[in-house]
């Protein structure tokens, strides 16, 4: 068993995550002694299974994942914050890891990147050349903050942190299956639009015969899911589908805009 870091805090943003907040939970308990969970009132035993394994659970309504991550730091008691997502796991290589980086002392960096790599049902472990990203998700609260975006989750830095990359990987189970795949992407899509309308930002018709066939081949090929056989090409068809449903809501959306002006 780890020892828990004595400056570290971890906080998680749920909503109906019942079936796999607990393992989340579970597999960093050893690292500290603040979990925090922001649940923006979920309808299922999220709470109650958080608070089984040891985390404090604070009710707060979903304001967008900048927001709400930026909320949840503000909940946490110790100068270090680490941010995992209901869906991801942290192995123990990496629990390790991060234990190390404390055992001396302070680290000798302001944040760390960590790899994030996705594992599909019937998967038990990332491909070894799967596509992954690597945002910073462990940092001094005084060296920067989550932007405020509803849509993106990014740690805003401030000038001149110093930066490190970790050698583990959080496990990412983005995918329940390929409907409620579907169905989460098409509500981040309303999220999107809407975030671009705010900035006062559209997107052009004549990208609409491209989004499909180009975020296809991004996603099968660049992403490389062609390594993951039939699910691998499935995902990549939803993930091309979602960014096309993008585009064709921003369109919509101008196109009722303008009818409305033209009616008013």
């Amino acid at each position: 068993m780890t020892a828990a870091v004595p400056n570290l805090s971890i906080f998680i943003i749920a909503r109906n995550e019942a079936d796999r907040i607990g393992r989340t939970i579970a597999a960093v308990r050893g690292l500290s002694d603040d979990i925090v969970v922001i649940d923006s009132h979920s309808t299922d035993e999220t709470r109650a299974v958080s608070e089984a394994h040891g985390a404090r659970v604070i009710e707060h309504a979903f304001e967008g994942y900048g927001r709400q991550k930026r909320f949840g730091e503000t909940q946490c008691q110790h100068l270090w914050l680490l941010n995992i997502d209901a869906d991801e796991v942290i192995p123990p290589d990496l629990v390790a890891e991060i234990a190390a980086l404390f055992a001396k002392g302070e680290p000798d960096a302001d944040a760390y990147a960590i790899r994030i790599a996705e594992i599909f049902p019937g998967e038990g472990a990332p491909h070894p050349l799967t596509y992954a990203l690597a945002p910073v998700r462990l940092w001094r609260r005084d060296k920067g903050t989550y932007s405020e975006s509803p849509v993106h989750d990014r740690v805003d830095l401030v000038p001149g942190a110093r930066v490190r990359k970790l050698k583990g990987t959080i496990h990412h189970f983005s995918v329940r299956s390929l409907g409620a795949q579907i169905d989460k992407l098409n509500a981040y899509t309303d999220d999107q639009v809407s975030d671009l309308e705010a900035r006062g930002q559209s997107i052009s018709s004549a990208r609409m015969v491209l989004e499909f066939p180009l975020n296809f081949i991004k996603a099968y090929v660049l992403r490389r899911h062609a390594l993951r056989g039939a699910y691998g090409f499935m995902t990549a068809m939803n993930f091309a589908f979602y960014r096309y449903l993008r585009a064709a809501k921003s369109i919509e959306r101008k196109r009722l805009r303008e009818r409305d002006r033209t009616h008013s």
